[in-house]
């Protein structure tokens, strides 16, 4: 193979390559009505094994993807948040929220039972497995729906409002786990119920106070900030500006205790409420599809190829809980609603587990082995690829067998 004479020339080679396969996967998983997060894990699988070959990220190599995978994350949760319709959710919250419950409820709880008695894969991993397959990736999901133009249905709908819930709740539920994991490194609870009491008092303070900050800034501040930004008359200033601001939000909240993930969906969150704020996000394409795939890249990055193999059994056993767990959680509370059509097109449309789930994962893994083990990990990225394969090559037969009707448009 040939040699570079300087990092520098190495790491721009790295970099202008992984972009390249990062636009070609993108395009080809399309084509063939995949999710571009298949091709984008792939990716850094491949890159992986070339760096166990040939060492191609010694150095700054790997330094920079560690940082791209930070601005990857930032806006990746940044158009989750800014993505979600909190008013709309208002709206439909009694039939969501149901759902919602028994979703949370089991898709958690068979997880973590899974992961503990059956696998006895130990209480930290069992707790991150657990609250890792609460959430659903809401993109892979609206994508499926919205190809077969069912996705402005009723049900496509809700469908939308619970996985805009469980994107609420898993980032939340993210921040208590990882404020208190540290307690649990012993791999015993026994005695530690004083020391978890407080730092878990600590950080649903620090949590209420950052809360407060974004909704004081989303409903007093956020207009007018926006309104100043659109009448500066540079070229895409709203863009620039409103992502730059959201980034210092994301990095303030990383400072007091909270992960980058954090920061940014709430950041989202704040200007999601203003329909000029929203009108960023078509701007924000080209710098969101740049970095995103970073993350996922990243991902893969972190998978050590010697168990990745061993990794397929443990990982086809926690695939069983990921899929029965949104089947069963969405599904028995949506057929009370909907009917058993409704339960099984929105329990299949559940399962797709990327964005959240992985920000979990890859934030298990700089604890360490005693938190997430590299089998674990490997076997969550398998449950990863599968569930966003599977999914929605069946909701897509789903929708044909069982088409969803959208309402005509009334006049104004």
């Amino acid at each position: 193979m040939f040699q570079f004479t300087d990092s520098s020339g190495r790491v721009i080679f790295l970099l202008g390559a992984t972009v390249v396969a990062a636009i070609v996967s993108r395009a080809a998983f399309r084509k063939i009505g995949l999710p571009s997060i298949v091709g984008f894990l792939a990716v850094g699988l491949g890159l992986r094994a070339a760096d166990d070959r040939w060492g191609l990220l010694a150095g700054p190599g790997s330094e920079m993807f560690d940082v791209l995978a930070d601005v990857g994350i930032a806006c990746l949760l940044f158009r989750v948040g800014l993505e979600s319709n909190l008013q709309g959710l208002v709206r439909q919250l009694r039939r969501a929220s149901v759902i919602w419950i028994g979703d949370f409820t089991v898709s958690g709880m068979l997880g973590f039972a899974t992961a503990y008695w059956l696998l006895d894969l130990g209480l930290a991993a069992s707790l991150i497995v657990g609250t890792s397959l609460t959430a659903t990736s809401v993109g892979v999901s609206v994508a499926t729906w919205q190809a077969e133009n069912a996705l402005k249905s009723a049900r496509g709908q809700l469908m939308v409002d619970v996985a805009e819930l469980d994107d609420v709740s898993g980032v939340l539920l993210m921040g208590v786990l990882f404020a208190v994991l540290p307690l649990l490194k012993t791999g015993s609870i026994e005695g530690l119920g004083p020391a978890f009491a407080e730092t878990l008092g600590l950080f649903l303070l620090r949590l209420a106070a950052f809360l407060t900050f974004c909704y004081l800034f989303s409903r007093f501040a956020e207009e007018r900030l926006t309104t100043m930004f659109s009448r500066l008359g540079l070229s895409y200033p709203l863009m620039g500006l409103v992502v730059g601001t959201a980034f210092v939000i994301a990095g303030l909240a990383a400072s007091l205790g909270f992960s980058i993930a954090i920061g940014s969906f709430f950041a989202g969150l704040m200007f999601s409420r203003d329909p000029h704020a929203v009108k960023v996000d078509g701007n924000f394409n080209s710098l969101y599809e740049f970095f995103s795939p970073f993350f996922f890249i990243h991902i893969s990055l972190n998978v050590q190829m010697e168990s990745l193999w061993p990794a397929l059994g443990l990982g086809m056993m926690l695939l069983v809980p990921a899929i029965l767990g949104k089947l069963l959680g969405n599904g028995l509370p949506t057929l009370y609603f909907e009917g058993r059509i409704g339960a099984i097109l929105i329990g299949a449309s559940m399962i797709p587990r990327a964005e959240i789930a992985m920000v979990i994962i890859e934030h298990a893994v700089e604890l360490g082995p005693w938190a997430m083990p590299p089998r674990v990990f490997a076997a969550m990225v398998f449950v990863s690829l599968a569930t966003c394969t599977l999914s929605p090559l069946a909701v897509t037969r789903l929708l044909h067998r069982w088409p969803q009707s959208v309402p005509s448009a009334t006049a104004a």
